[in-house]
């Protein structure tokens, strides 16, 4: 037996190094990983007792922080009940009332909740969704999707050819996964109205190509690991047109902007719109649980069972975690029982003064924000190791990509340390010049 409690942090980094495969990470020469022994608040504890201020929210997930009393309370009580029992034939409390709180919380017509267990499965079963209820209602000719350059969907197959197929991590796999179609992402910023430029590809493609289209799958507003950039509502708003006009299906992906984050409970509010499907995870159980959902409206749930199945083709084995669903439904409560929007919005003004600091450095070519996220865009990509290393040191947890040093911080960070967060990665930005 592996006793890892009584272990030495050198002994379990060494199983670590020897065995785990992390993100995106090689085996043979594997990077020098960070060892967390608990987290508290907005803050990670190290093993040898170093606290730095989480300016990631692991993932965009923990928007409560860690450890929250609430949060704790609502797993506790429900692990003394049970922690799983199959989805089959069989129901709970926790699973219909996150159902319920979804529908409500969602714009209209979404009506119909499937539970899975992760983002990228969520995004799988929209696209099932979209594939099926076509099949189901006889135009079984429209299996292709439409979507975004510089977009992101996630790692499992179906969700990696909807990804950017030359920007995007996926191109090894570009011979064996479905082949799409994609068009150039929005021009038009944030808050600015769309130019007819801005979606003439879009109208193009949709005009040639609408009869073998099942959805267009957009991220709304932020597009998330393909450049932390934000683009215009109105451009929604043209788009969900434009889907109706040519009968196709548009699916939002909100994995990422759900709850909060973009300064609307879900980033398609931005526009005044609603999508046919839309994917939420992440931040959906605090950061607590591995958990996700994929909403539909009553046309695509009554097209697929009206169809040769019956049934919707899909079934995780860990659908609705009666555990994971009772922290979901606590977490959403903890959010709605805030003024969120204010708290958000109190976010959005720090970055915005704080990281505009960085604008005179050389090698910065751009700083953006939007709700609570906040981008130092580079002219070239940073150093990981070495630039990481620098904000360890100054007592945050960064995690930069490519070009980008972002940060979407805890919602419940307070003035002070996400000041202190701000400076701390201007500054280390400012020394890796």
């Amino acid at each position: 037996m592996t006793d890892y409690h009584n272990a030495s942090t050198e002994q379990w980094l060494q199983w670590d190094k020897d065995h785990i495969w992390h993100p995106y990470s090689s085996m043979l020469n594997p990077a020098k990983m960070v060892p967390v022994v608990s987290a508290k608040g907005v803050r990670l504890t190290l093993a040898n007792g170093t606290e730095l201020i989480d300016g990631m929210s692991s993932w965009w997930s923990a928007i409560h922080g860690y450890n929250h009393p609430k949060l704790n309370a609502a797993a506790n009580t429900q692990l003394n009940d049970m922690s799983h029992v199959m989805f089959g034939g069989i129901t709970h409390p926790a699973a219909a009332a996150l159902g319920k709180r979804l529908v409500d919380i969602t714009p209209q017509p979404l009506s119909k909740v499937f539970i899975s267990d992760s983002g990228s499965v969520a995004v799988e079963v929209a696209i099932k969704m979209a594939l099926q209820y076509w099949y189901s209602i006889g135009k079984q000719h429209k299996t292709r999707l439409l979507a975004l350059r510089s977009g992101y969907h996630g790692d499992t197959f179906g969700a990696m050819a909807t990804c950017d197929p030359v920007t995007g991590m996926h191109h090894l796999f570009t011979k064996v996964l479905p082949q799409h179609l994609f068009v150039e992402s929005p021009r038009t910023a944030f808050g600015e109205a769309a130019s007819e430029g801005d979606l003439a590809e879009m109208t193009a493609v949709l005009a040639q190509h609408h009869q073998e289209l099942a959805a267009v799958i957009v991220e709304p507003i932020v597009q998330g690991a393909g450049g932390m950039r934000f683009y215009s509502g109105d451009y929604l708003r043209q788009l969900r047109a434009l889907c109706d006009e040519y009968d196709v299906l548009l699916i939002h992906d909100e994995i990422a902007t759900g709850f909060g984050r973009t300064g609307k409970l879900f980033a398609c509010e931005h526009a005044g719109i609603s999508p046919d499907i839309m994917c939420v995870g992440k931040a959906l159980t605090g950061g607590y649980l591995s958990l996700a959902a994929t909403l539909c409206s009553d046309r695509i749930a009554e097209g697929i069972c009206n169809g040769e199945a019956g049934v919707f083709m899909h079934g995780p084995t860990f659908m609705g975690n009666p555990l994971a669903c009772s922290i979901a439904n606590a977490s959403i409560d903890l959010l709605l029982a805030d003024d969120w929007q204010t708290n958000i919005q109190r976010i959005e003004r720090i970055l915005c003064e704080e990281l505009a600091n960085a604008l005179p450095l050389s090698s910065v070519a751009a700083v953006r924000c939007l709700g609570a996220i906040g981008v130092i865009e580079l002219k070239e990509a940073v150093d990981m190791t070495s630039i990481q290393a620098r904000f360890i040191e100054k007592g945050i947890w960064m995690r930069p990509f490519g070009k980008l040093v972002y940060t979407m911080p805890p919602y419940i960070i307070s003035d002070q340390d996400l000041t202190y967060l701000c400076r701390q990665i201007v500054a280390a930005v400012a020394e890796e010049e």
